[in-house]
Parts: C-alpha cells; sequence; structure tokens
C-alpha cells in the first residue's frame, strides 16, 4: 500500500509526507512541480511523479491500486489575486475540473476512497455563530463557489459507492507559509500602523498545517468517513487580541487602527473594479464578521483535537518569515 498525495509538493502534502514517514509509510508525491531541496526527497521511501489534474491522461502515470491511499490536496488559491475577470475559469479549471479529473482516475482504477480538503469559503457570510459543517453554503466568489462544486461533486461520487472524506479548514498558516499575512508582517517589522477591517472585536481562527495533516491520518485510520469535517483552533481570540499579542512579542511599536468596515469594503471593491486588487473579495467581504468553525464533529467521529493554539501558530508563522528576510529564503505565498 502507497500514500498517494495529490499536490504533495505543497504546505500541506510536504508537512503530510513527513508524518508519512515517521510511520514508515511509502508515499508518493504527485504534482507539477518538485522542490529539488525539500527534506522529503531524501528518503527512501519517498518518489516523486509529475502530474497535472487538470490534464487527465497525466494522471494515468500514478497506476493507484485499490489499496492505496489517495488525499487530494491539488488546488489554486487566492494568493496572488488575480483581475476579477481571470479569476472564474482560473478557479474552475483547477479546482472542479481537477477533482472530476482525479475522481473519475480513480474509478477507472477501482479505488473508492479519498481524502479531500475544500475550504470554510464555501459558507460565505456568517449566519450561525459557530459554524458547524450543516451551516448554508452559499460562497461569495469563484473560489468558493469551485470549491462549492467539487463537494457537490464528491456527493455525488458518494452514492456511486465511494468513501470521501471532506476536510473545510479556516486560514491554513505555519512556518514557511505567508499569502494574506505577508503585508501584516510588513507592517509590524516597520513599526507603521496596523490597519484593522472594522472594530477588530470580532473573533478570527485558523488552523495549523500539522493539525491539518493529523487530521487526514485520523480520517485513514477511521476508515474514510462519508463526511464534511470543519477544521480550526479551539478558542480563537479576537482579532484585537491576535494581533496586539503579535505586535508585543515582536517588540514593534505599531499601533492598531480600526476602521469604518462599510468605507473600507467600497475602497477595496472599487480598485477591485478598476483592476487593481488589493484583497480578494472572497476575504475582506467577510473580514469584520466572527467566522469560527465548530469543529466538535471531527473529535467525535475522527478523535482528531486541535493541539495548535492561534497566537502561537502567528507567531510561528512571523518567525519564519522574519528568518526568510535575515536569510533571503523565499517562503510560500499561497
Amino acid at each position: 500500500m502507497r500514500h498517494v498525495i495529490l499536490g504533495g509538493d505543497g504546505f500541506l502534502g510536504t508537512e503530510l509526507c513527513k508524518k508519512l514517514i515517521a510511520r514508515n509509510q511509502t508515499v508518493v508525491i504527485a504534482d507539477l512541480k518538485q522542490t529539488p531541496e525539500s527534506e522529503i526527497y531524501l528518503s527512501p521511501q519517498v518518489s516523486y511523479q509529475p502530474i497535472d489534474v487538470t490534464r487527465a491522461e497525466t494522471l494515468e502515470s500514478l497506476e493507484v491500486t485499490p489499496e492505496d491511499v489517495v488525499y487530494h490536496f491539488a488546488a489554486r488559491l487566492l494568493v496572488p489575486i488575480l483581475p476579477r475577470a481571470e479569476r472564474k475559469d482560473y478557479f474552475w479549471q483547477a479546482l472542479y475540473v481537477g477533482t472530476n479529473n482525479v475522481l473519475e482516475y480513480l474509478t477507472r482504477q477501482g479505488n473508492h476512497r479519498l481524502v479531500y480538503f475544500t475550504t470554510d469559503m464555501v459558507y460565505g457570510h456568517t449566519k450561525e455563530n459557530p459554524r458547524t459543517e450543516s451551516h448554508p453554503r452559499e460562497p461569495l466568489g469563484p473560489y468558493g463557489d469551485a470549491k462549492y462544486q467539487t463537494e457537490l461533486l464528491c456527493e455525488e461520487y458518494r452514492r456511486r459507492g465511494f468513501n470521501i472524506t471532506v476536510f473545510r479548514p479556516r486560514l491554513i498558516i505555519g512556518p514557511g507559509r505567508l499569502g494574506i499575512l505577508e503585508k501584516l508582517f510588513k507592517l509590524i517589522d516597520a513599526n507603521l500602523p496596523v490597519p484593522t477591517i472594522g472594530s477588530g472585536r470580532n473573533h478570527y481562527q485558523f488552523i495549523s498545517v500539522s493539525d491539518c495533516a493529523e487530521a487526514c491520518l485520523a480520517a485513514v485510520d477511521a476508515g474514510f468517513p462519508n463526511a464534511f469535517y470543519n477544521l480550526g483552533s479551539c478558542n480563537p481570540p479576537t482579532v484585537n487580541a491576535l494581533l496586539k499579542g503579535l505586535i508585543d512579542a515582536a517588540g514593534s511599536r505599531s499601533v492598531l487602527i480600526p476602521t469604518p468596515a462599510f468605507a473600507v469594503k467600497g475602497t477595496l471593491a472599487l480598485m477591485d473594479w478598476v483592476g487593481a486588487p488589493l484583497m480578494d473579495p472572497e476575504q475582506y467581504l467577510i473580514a469584520d464578521e466572527t467566522c469560527v468553525l465548530d469543529v466538535s464533529a471531527a473529535e467525535r467521529d475522527l478523535g482528531w483535537v486541535p493541539k495548535d493554539n492561534d497566537a502561537d501558530m502567528l507567531w510561528s508563522a512571523y518567525h519564519s518569515y522574519r528568518q526568510s528576510r535575515q536569510q533571503d529564503v523565499p517562503v510560500e505565498q499561497a
């Protein structure tokens, strides 16, 4: 039995691979690219196979068997921010078409088990707090919508006899990954004011890459439950508490500046409309809301409990950012 990780050279795939190596498992990293300096490729347990999920024929080289464990992380994310006219096809091809290709390939191979990651952005605006897995799915843009459509696709394949465990994580962070956090870290490093969209009294939740990888292992150990699971931290703090803690820990003189949410959102929408987006609408439209996921279902069904708290996760990401700047080492932007 092998563990085949689609999109395995990325942030989550690399973390999962390390945990599988520790379990003495055989791993196939299947991705568009291979990071030669990555330590995972030093292990004799790991091999690399070039694939592109948007090109169905490339999957054939994997030669998946019914006994193999398959994880699907291949995706395009919200960073870098694209012009609005390009977003729909960009996300649709990688997320929906790619996932459909994967499921069709697994059908042909007689492998009916999958661990798949979507996103909490399938929910859209917060209507129930905390958000359970039954929260209405009303995504706000092409990224969330494409992920939502893949969830419907997974539901269809479950009716065909598949076992598919689907995870909906909050923002995944950890050492070596920045995404939208880079702008925040630059302000703190420069001792500049840090604006919040709204009062900053809303709660904000992360999930660590390590906890996400542990959830994958728990799903496999539990027999690939046919269910959706939220992934997030426990007891997330307010935005103000989270950012103030980071500013103090970094020894920065930055101060938090609350801003009128409606005005900031209007300005960001205008910038997006004229072709100069500063932030994706799916991010800023909910920036002043409490978007906290209830993760009790994963604890109940999988025995999974998040270990990392939000303050430590943010500090770890910031510390990695500072080290990369000092050493001039690139960090992952998505």
